[in-house]
């Protein structure tokens, strides 16, 4: 998930391009509309606090995803394993229907074709497209090209498991739903293969494992 306020994955500063000054005249307005007294004390901070948090929450507006993949390096065919699988990266993002959280975990398969990248640089894909208004069923797709197009890999498999806040707290409240989406491409799009994969992501992690291969050092991430 992303890091401290203010902060990506990698705790590096995010970037933003948003207009905060328009944000707080915004939440003003909004706060009036709902009938509030926007001079109550309580509320004296509230425009710059939604401000930056929108400055976090959508600082992947201004970051191209593929940048992360930039650093990927070739190998060997012996050397390439016959699956990447990174389980359980934990993300959040805002629904862009009515701008309310939704809050997961993806767990992100490729199948290696000449080129691997760190296994830190797969959350740092996850964490940029889920910080902008989106839907789950397009930030799963929008992983998988990502993927695609950086490291030109034989396969590519991402599924999202997530808890809507416009499902949880207001329509028809269900608490303990979650929302599953899966993205394909390639070899991975195989029946046969991707029910592999998902056997793969729902197995018990061993030894804290959560990778089916792990090709690059961990440092590189």
């Amino acid at each position: 998930m992303a890091g401290a306020s203010g902060t990506g994955v990698d705790g590096s500063p995010a970037r933003s391009g948003v207009d905060r000054p328009r944000i707080e005249a915004a939440v003003l307005e909004l706060l009036a509309a709902i009938g509030e007294d926007t001079a109550r004390p309580g509320l004296a901070s509230t425009p710059a606090r939604v401000a930056e948090a929108y400055s976090e929450f959508f600082s992947g507006l201004s970051v191209d995803p593929v940048s992360h993949l930039a650093d990927s390096v070739e190998l060997e065919p012996d050397e390439l394993g016959e699956l990447v699988l990174l389980r359980g990266i934990e993300f959040r993002s805002i629904c862009e229907h009515h701008l309310l959280p939704f809050l997961g975990v993806a767990h992100v398969a490729y199948v290696p074709r000449t080129r691997v990248v760190g296994l830190g640089r797969l959350p740092r894909v996850v964490d940029t497209l889920a910080s902008r208004p989106q839907l789950q069923e397009r930030l799963g797709e929008e992983i998988a090209d990502a993927l695609q197009e950086g490291l030109d890999p034989r396969g590519v498999l991402v599924v999202l498991d997530a808890s809507h806040g416009c499902v949880v707290s207001r329509g028809v409240r269900q608490v303990h739903s979650s929302t599953l989406t899966v993205a394909s491409r390639g070899e991975l799009d195989d029946p046969a293969q991707r029910a592999a994969v998902l056997s793969l992501i729902g197995s018990s992690p061993a030894g804290g494992g959560v990778a089916a291969h792990d090709p690059v050092d961990g440092s590189r991430g």
